[in-house]
């Protein structure tokens, strides 16, 4: 067993300088103090030290196993591009969450807007980074393989319902066809029966939920219940009705908005103009969604799904999405 002393003088003829804002002998009392706490030897983890390797880069990242989760279904080569953009989604969605799982917790308001702003930024790359779905694959080539695809459809991703959970109180996320029949303080098993994305999901000839709905569900209903049960009172709208300071509150509210729009409107566009890229004949012909009625799920216009509605003014809320189309589709510049 190495002596404490031993150890010191090791680490001391390998690095005599000062470490940041403490010494060599600060440093290792504090690391005495801590292992000391939790009953543990220090002088066993420092030896473990002497023995063990560099980190690397592709270790820490675990990069050779994330190069090893693309595994298309087709010979196709486009399949890889399509799958490795909603890996990226995917873990867009996780940073975006990351945010979220913090920010109720957040009191000042100075880093309520610092999340605020993190969350935009991760949304604002994502939908840039659409026209990678929308122009970076061939149209034949996704066509092919997209069909060995079914069910599953982008409409599964449950990182991306809990980012609307994490938003907004419940009834928000209630098909705007049923909002005004049902209380806010119902339960919210039966707020969860009319969430607006199950219309989004229903057979076009019969009405009746697709299998990718299903599926979705079986997986992924009670975890998103008792999220949402859990969320009550702590989602991001409901840290902003907490109160923000005078100082602050045109910043937050401009990113609330942003997040808003992002959420709503950006998103769910950007999507459908991808659909419409891939998807030109009918779509009662064209099952490559898993299904889904994008035509009807995806426009704004339709849904009318805001996070933080008492933000935007009656016109915005009439028009809402159109200036998207008037930016993306007419090349109408529009400020932000």
């Amino acid at each position: 067993m190495l002596k404490f002393t031993t150890i010191y003088q090791f680490f001391s003829s390998m690095n005599p300088y000062r470490q940041g804002n403490h010494s060599l002998d600060e440093l290792l009392e504090k690391l005495s103090l801590k292992f000391a706490a939790s009953g543990q030897d220090l002088n066993s983890y420092l030896e473990g030290l002497l023995h063990e390797k560099y980190l690397t880069y592709w270790d820490y990242i675990q990069l050779d196993t994330l190069l090893s989760l693309q595994k298309p279904k087709t010979a196709i080569p486009d399949e890889q591009i399509f799958i490795i953009y909603h890996q990226i989604t995917e873990l867009y969605f996780r940073l975006i969450l990351v945010e979220m799982d913090q920010i109720h917790l957040v009191t000042g308001d100075e880093e309520f807007l610092t999340r605020l702003e993190r969350i935009n930024r991760y949304f604002k790359n994502l939908v840039q980074s659409f026209d990678v779905m929308v122009d970076g694959m061939d149209q034949q080539q996704f066509l092919q393989f997209r069909m060995s695809l079914l069910p599953a459809s982008g409409f599964q991703s449950a990182q991306y319902r809990m980012i609307e959970i994490k938003a907004t109180p419940f009834i928000n996320l209630v098909d705007k066809e049923v909002r005004s029949t049902i209380s806010p303080d119902a339960e919210i098993e039966v707020m969860f029966e009319h969430i607006y994305w199950k219309k989004g999901a229903t057979e076009l000839a019969t009405g009746k939920k697709t299998l990718t709905l299903e599926s979705f569900e079986e997986k992924y209903a009670h975890e998103l219940i008792d999220l949402a049960r859990a969320m009550n009172g702590k989602t991001i709208g409901d840290r902003f009705q907490q109160g923000v300071s005078e100082p602050l509150l045109p910043q937050v509210i401009k990113a609330l908005r942003r997040f808003d729009s992002f959420v709503n409107v950006n998103w769910p566009l950007a999507h459908y103009k991808s659909a419409v890229r891939y998807l030109e004949r009918n779509p009662e012909d064209i099952p490559a969604t898993g299904g889904t009625n994008w035509q009807k799920y995806l426009p704004p216009r339709f849904q009318k799904r805001i996070f933080f509605k008492n933000l935007f003014t009656e016109h915005e809320l009439a028009e809402w999405g159109k200036s998207w189309v008037e930016k993306e589709v007419f090349g109408i510049t529009i400020s932000d």
